[in-house]
């Protein structure tokens, strides 16, 4: 087969319009920009930096985050590096915090978890 199963959840359906359906990779994909925008994420483990991002595409940012939908509910765990210098517990509060309000808000899913694994520190190079 080769390719990874991809599951759709559907997010709203009415029989008059139809119905919409989102990927888990897109979910995945939410939660990676997200965390991205917080200051002291270096980049996610496999280092999807935000320079890779703009050359590779946003599907690089779903590799270091796992994504479980069931009955609407997200649980979701992510692998980050940080910058060094910075607070590890406020650093993965922060995240937590905007990647959970930002699938509810884009998806209307609800957020159960947001897992942390810090998969490394990376110093600053500039």
């Amino acid at each position: 087969m080769g390719k990874e199963e991809r599951n759709a959840y559907t997010i709203q359906s009415d029989e008059n319009l139809g119905e919409v359906k989102i990927a888990d990779e897109v979910v995945a994909i939410i939660a990676g920009l997200a965390a991205m925008e917080v200051d002291g994420v270096a980049s996610m483990a496999g280092n999807a930096t935000r320079e890779i991002i703009g050359k590779l595409g946003m599907k690089t940012l779903s590799k270091g985050v796992k994504v479980d939908v069931l009955e609407g509910i997200v649980t979701v765990c992510m692998n980050l590096n940080l910058k060094y210098g910075y607070s590890i517990r406020e650093i993965s509060g922060k995240v937590q915090e905007k990647v959970k309000a930002a699938i509810e808000n884009m998806t209307g899913l609800t957020v159960a978890d947001v897992n942390i694994r810090i998969a490394g520190v990376e110093m600053d190079t500039q």
